[in-house]
């Protein structure tokens, strides 16, 4: 369950944030643009001077629908903070994004588990101005919808290394595009300055059949030879992609159990 709660949404679609939780967006956007000025994508760096995103305020959803809307004709669909699969799926499949209207706090600035307001505005929004990776995400609620709660758990697999975590090459360089990276400072900075995580090849199988843990720095990055291949993998039979992973059977994980995790 969430410790946090949705602000409600007026019927002009905007929400009455207070000053703190604006100060608290212009503290978490200014420090962000710094770390990924290198490192975010064209795709994303692209999006991000479309959507002209306030520093001083908190955005409304309307101000981000106007853009999204007459590059991709999607739209952002404010959500309680945790929303069950089959209402994910629905929208993403109807060109929804789902947007939790809550801002992280103070005690929670650095890290939270939960995709606040600004995981998904920051994070997320610039890459769905973009056709290739807008397709691919729309393609993918489709999917879920039709799929079992199995199918599903491998899809989510391919959601996670992609839409969240995803990198990709630009000019022989390494760039991310990725919203769970580039909303965390910590994350961006680990992704591709660390020597310690794995950047490997994208492959769809491998993809598929790689664990994950929601609530540690990722041990793997899978990256795209151009973000042209997330439209060509929305072309593909992904369902029969993930029946054979299913048979295949799952990797051995990179990552301890989390009740031997160290502290």
């Amino acid at each position: 369950m969430s410790h946090y709660q949705s602000r409600s949404v007026d019927s002009q679609g905007h929400v009455a944030w207070s000053a703190e939780e604006d100060a608290i967006w212009h503290d978490l956007v200014t420090r962000q643009l710094s770390v990924i000025e290198n490192r975010a994508c064209l795709a994303y760096l692209d999006g991000l001077k479309l959507l002209k995103l306030p520093q001083e305020r908190v955005p409304q959803l309307p101000e981000i629908n106007k853009v999204l809307q007459s590059t991709t004709g999607w739209r952002v669909e404010p959500v309680p903070a945790l929303i069950n699969f089959d209402r994910f799926f629905t929208l993403l499949a109807n060109k929804q994004f789902p947007v939790a209207t809550f801002l992280r706090t103070r005690e929670e600035f650095d890290y939270l588990q939960e995709p606040d307001f600004f995981h998904e505005i920051f994070g997320h929004c610039a890459m769905l101005t973009n056709p290739d990776f807008a397709t691919f995400t729309e393609k993918y609620g489709k999917l879920g919808l039709r799929a079992t709660p199995k199918q599903r758990a491998y899809l989510a697999r391919l959601y996670w290394f992609t839409v969240e975590f995803g990198l990709v090459k630009e000019n022989d360089e390494l760039k991310i595009y990725g919203g769970g990276v580039l909303s965390s400072p910590g994350e961006t900075l680990y992704a591709l300055d660390d020597e310690r995580p794995l950047r490997s090849q994208f492959d769809l199988q491998t993809v598929l059949r790689t664990p994950y843990r929601i609530d540690i720095m990722q041990p793997i990055y899978f990256v795209l030879d151009d973000i042209s291949n997330l439209f060509e993998l929305s072309q593909k039979d992904l369902i029969h992609a993930v029946d054979n992973a299913m048979l295949a059977g799952l990797l051995p994980p990179l990552f301890k159990p989390k009740e031997t995790v160290d502290a």
